[in-house]
């Protein structure tokens, strides 16, 4: 079982010698420990369909059971937008959006002692009009308490650091040049026009002291510029040394389309082995899949393992889904996948309708396995299907109908079934369920 999770620019030399001197804590889901009293805690958001809408955040003093409300007076944060997920490390908890008015950037909770849940910290975009023109700033991954990384959309093509205990900016890494080497280097693959460039905007991992950044060369320069717009037909990533901030080297996900997202779902996890698995939602212009696929890096090496993928058409060989999340835990991934053929548009059934169920996949054999005891539901989106809570496994139960399924879901790995741990009855659809200490 995995531990509890969910989870000024220096020269070189300088860089290189404050990095050395952190800890090297390459743990991607550090344990959550110390002194301090537990708390648990719950995001909802009002809109069940609107995945980046307002919400609540409140804080429990146990597990919760039964049915509850998650709308507690005085101490519930409210957000207007931006609670339909979020991201944690060790004892602190990050949200992609600011929960005041929804504006992207990197904003820490802080959860007390009486329960009271408020915002403490947000790093915005350093030119908030020109991050504006695009969508991404705030994807980050932490490397330790003093070093995290970070996409600011107003300089694509630099990777952002900054000091998590802090939340204050502390320097950049210029990649353009190697963006751009990169795309000399494959421009044979395509003869469309690349119209936006970034690297880092919807995929940052750590794994080993590695920091891996996505390459994106899109055909839109518009808001959506990076987003099923990718030029070439493979995917690419760089491969960057944290102590040193030294780009190693480009790998590939031949034939994948485009990799993550911008959310809080960071759509990648790390097995209890070590091993890291990657989601594509593949090549769709509307972001309705095909050649939807799952990859993975083994834990002791830095390629794409070229053995092993789960694709999409493995489930269903029409091919007409994708894969939206990934929890990896001893060699079992859960997934939810479409029942049924994905549409996109004001009608479309990809976000709103009840469609996505739960399955166990054995990775040795790509077995897919549906589980029992868990109601269809919509799309989680931005928020975490599956959590890991005081070693328990925990999936989201959540219909796109009111006062219908609304909570989450104990998973039992020896009959791959779930059984309800509690439900939602006010506050909206849930989005997040975490454990942290608090003094």
């Amino acid at each position: 079982m995995k531990k509890t999770r969910f989870f000024s620019l220096l020269a070189l030399l300088a860089f290189s010698a404050s990095l050395g001197a952190c800890s090297n804590d390459d743990d991607p889901t550090p344990p959550i420990d110390g002194d301090g009293t537990s708390k648990y805690v719950l995001m909802t958001v009002s809109d069940r369909t609107q995945q980046n809408g307002g919400g609540y955040i409140s804080a429990f003093d146990a597990i919760p059971t039964g049915s509850i409300s998650n709308v507690v007076g005085g101490k519930s944060l409210t957000a207007n937008r931006g609670a339909a997920g979020w991201r944690t490390y060790g004892n602190w908890i990050f949200k992609m959006y600011r929960s005041a008015d929804g504006v992207q950037g990197i904003e820490k909770l802080a959860v007390s002692a009486d329960g009271t849940v408020s915002s403490s910290a947000f790093i915005t975009s350093k030119n908030p009009t020109e991050a504006a023109k695009r969508t991404g700033t705030g994807n980050f991954v932490i490397h330790n308490e003093t070093t995290g990384f970070y996409w600011d959309a107003a300089e694509p093509l630099k990777i952002q650091q900054f000091n998590p205990t802090t939340m204050a900016n502390t320097g950049v890494l210029d990649f353009a040049n190697e963006v751009n080497q990169n795309e000399l280097a494959v421009r044979n693959t395509s003869s469309e026009t690349i119209q936006f460039r970034a690297i880092g905007q919807k995929f940052l991992a750590i794994k080993n002291g590695k920091l891996y950044a996505n390459i994106g060369y899109g055909k839109l320069a518009t808001t959506q510029a990076g987003f099923f717009d990718d030029v070439f037909p493979s995917v690419y990533i760089a491969v960057i040394d944290v102590a040193t901030g030294t780009y190693e080297k480009t790998i590939r996900i031949a034939d994948a389309g485009s990799i993550a997202y911008i959310n809080d779902n960071r759509m990648y996890d790390f097995d209890s082995n070590g091993d890291l698995y990657i989601v594509t939602q593949g090549k769709h212009p509307q972001g309705l899949g095909g050649k939807s696929k799952i990859v993975r890096i083994k834990a002791n090496e830095t390629d794409i393992d070229p053995m092993w993928e789960l694709k999409f058409s493995d489930y269903r060989a029409a091919d007409d889904g994708k894969f939206v999340n990934v929890f990896a835990d001893n060699g079992r991934l859960i997934l939810t996948l479409n029942s049924i053929a994905l549409t996109g548009g004001p009608s479309g059934n990809i976000n709103s309708a009840d469609i996505w169920k739960f399955y166990s996949v054995d990775v040795s054999t790509k077995t897919f396995a549906e589980i029992s005891g868990i109601p269809t539901g919509n799309n989680p989106g931005a928020a975490f299907a599956v959590t890991e809570v005081d070693g328990k496994i925990l999936l989201r139960g959540s219909s796109s109908e009111t006062n219908s399924a609304n909570g989450y879901y104990t998973y039992n790995a020896s009959n791959n079934s779930a059984t309800k741990l509690f439900d939602v009855s006010e506050g909206g659809a849930v989005a997040g369920f975490v454990k942290v200490l608090v003094d």
